[in-house]
């Protein structure tokens, strides 16, 4: 079934709009509102040009440590020729709106709403929007842990909507995960994936891991569990989550519930602190 994405579009509240939100910021998680992705919060990158982004997660002492996580939003004939300026990140791309014309080692790629990237640290990319409407698409960054012996993972090229999800045993196929890379791939130091819950569904125990995860609410509404707190997300939401914090959901309905998820994966812990 493909699916339709939900990404912000910026704007401005009326002075009458209430200040009341879902807004929460606490030792173990966060909840970042569709609501709070305004036109004043934008930030702009060297090199693009014609862009603006939405920064909804980051590197942070004591909370999240290992990612950063982007909206970006691009203007017919924007884009970059120099995206990333950091020859130790690796990134992944995932297309909510629009359509981008993504060139890597000197091969061209259309990705499509659905269209997935994975780009190895120093590869050599550029991003175009040569269509007539705007682009969205989420940028995942990640400083690339090497290990010795390991090669280098490859670039990857996809489309959700081509992939079908590996079901959940015991779940009458009601959860699901869309995966872009295999997970015993131990090249890889992080996963990017889209988990989908039908209506009905829940994650029926407190899940408590090592892993940080950034979530973003791509379709649908559910109740989350985050540490102590019950919280309702919902389609353009953001979740941002502290290694071992207790997490837990119930997808009550009425349509499917979907989300976009990183994790870091397949590494020993750190044993110092990491310098970036």
């Amino acid at each position: 079934m493909s699916a339709k994405y939900y990404a912000p579009t910026g704007g401005h509240p009326p002075q009458t709009q209430l200040l009341t939100d879902r807004a929460v910021f606490t030792d173990a998680y966060a909840v970042i509102p569709k609501g709070t992705m305004r036109d004043i919060v934008t930030s702009y990158l060297p090199f693009w040009d014609d862009t603006r982004l939405w920064v909804i997660a980051r590197p942070m002492t004591g909370f999240a440590e290992t990612f950063s996580q982007y909206i970006m939003e691009v203007a017919p004939g924007g884009g970059s020729d120099n995206p990333e300026t950091d020859a130790g990140a690796e990134g992944v791309l995932f297309v909510v709106d629009g359509t981008a014309t993504l060139t890597v080692n000197g091969d061209t790629h259309t990705l499509l709403e659905g269209g997935y990237a994975f780009l190895p640290p120093a590869s050599d990319w550029t991003l175009r929007n040569t269509s007539d409407e705007v682009l969205r698409f989420h940028w995942i960054r990640k400083t690339y842990e090497a290990v010795p012996g390991l090669p280098m993972p490859d670039v990857i090229i996809a489309n959700e909507n081509d992939i079908a999800p590996t079901l959940m045993p015991g779940t009458d196929g009601k959860w699901g995960t869309t995966r872009f890379v295999e997970p015993t791939d131990l090249r890889h130091d992080m996963h990017v994936n889209v988990v989908t819950f039908e209506p009905g569904a829940v994650i029926p125990f407190l899940e408590t891991h090592a892993m940080e995860h950034g979530l973003y609410v791509l379709e649908g509404k559910a109740a989350y569990r985050l540490n102590t707190d019950w919280v309702e997300v919902e389609a353009g939401d953001y979740m941002w989550l502290r290694a071992f914090c207790p997490q837990a959901c119930y997808a009550g309905g009425p349509g499917r519930f979907r989300y976009l998820l990183y994790k870091d994966v397949n590494r020993h812990m750190g044993l110092r602190p990491l310098t970036r």
